[in-house]
């Protein structure tokens, strides 16, 4: 049995910087910035860090009550800016629909999400692209600070959602950013690099993944990391 634990952002879709759009206009009314986001890091970061962060640069402190008007102002503009054309690219990435169906079809195969989105914002980038529906469970970014945290709550889930637990070399995360890979390594999981987002194949190599594709489009070689 294989848990296979999907990124978001780079890896399944792209949403022409609906994520980034709705969390600028989450803090607008606390940070009187263009761009409050400027100089923080967001690639494969949870949405709970990445607001943290945001906050601290300007000067102020989130506590439990506060993440929750965010995560909720956020939501509700993502909802919103996942309608528009945006820039850059706003589609599936190449491969995505077949690899998902080919490995929904085997019986030693759960798929659920890895993901730094909140589990609302994932729901709804997922569900604009008919990809939710791949997904029973996961970890999300409302679930720790730490993306590193995220390995042990996405199996726990999987167990509740009726899968046999399985071990750590069994469960794969499939990302596309440094810290996917870090993640896996910390939790003794397998990390799957694809740089099909902002980190090139060397980059991805060189964080410790040992597998790497320049992008999804080849099922079969995907699938031949399960024999």
């Amino acid at each position: 049995m294989y848990l296979i634990l999907f990124d978001i952002d780079g890896t399944l879709v792209l949403t022409g910087r609906a994520g980034m759009r709705a969390m600028n206009r989450a803090v607008a009314d606390l940070v009187r910035s263009d761009n409050p986001m400027d100089g923080v890091q967001f690639a494969g970061r949870t949405d709970w860090s990445i607001l943290d962060d945001i906050l601290r640069k300007h000067g102020h402190a989130m506590d439990q009550l506060l993440l929750e008007r965010l995560r909720d102002r956020y939501v509700e503009f993502l909802a919103e800016e996942m309608q528009v054309r945006g820039t850059g690219i706003k589609d599936v990435m190449p491969g995505i629909r077949p690899l998902l169906d080919a490995l929904s079809e085997r019986d030693d195969v759960w798929l659920a999400l890895l993901t730094g989105n909140f589990i609302e914002g994932a729901r709804i980038k997922l569900e604009y692209f008919d990809l939710w529906k791949y997904f029973p469970c996961g970890a999300f970014g409302g679930d720790a600070h730490s993306r590193n945290d995220l390995v042990p709550i996405a199996r726990q889930r999987a167990r509740e959602c009726g899968v046999p637990d399985v071990t750590p070399e069994n469960i794969l995360v499939v990302g596309d950013t440094p810290n996917d890979v870090e993640c896996a390594l910390v939790a003794g999981a397998t990390p799957i690099a694809v740089a099909t987002g902002g980190y090139s194949v060397d980059e991805l190599r060189g964080a410790g993944a040992d597998i790497v594709f320049e992008d999804l489009s080849d099922t079969n070689a995907f699938v031949r990391l399960l024999e």
